[in-house]
């Protein structure tokens, strides 16, 4: 229970700065923030463990990049490219 709550709170930082950083306007509620923050760090964990059986962590500043690269592919898919 402890991990979820963990989870929630970090994808709430993450996703709130990888808003801030993101260039220009980024429209979304506070489940998409933390979902946003989430799926950043897991993509940042995947790129970091690179094709490893063991699943490695990702620092802070990864989770923000990849965040910031969700919100870059969900705007091209967006626009359908």
């Amino acid at each position: 229970m402890i991990n979820i709550i963990g989870a929630i709170i970090s994808g709430l930082v993450i996703g709130a700065l990888a808003r801030f950083f993101y260039p220009g306007a980024v429209q979304m509620g506070w489940i998409a923030t933390i979902l946003l923050g989430i799926g950043g760090s897991l993509l940042a964990g995947l790129v970091i463990s690179r094709g490893q059986r063991e699943f490695h962590g990702a620092g802070c500043f990864a989770s923000v990049v990849g965040a910031i690269v969700l919100i870059f592919v969900g705007r091209m898919l967006q626009m359908g490219f």
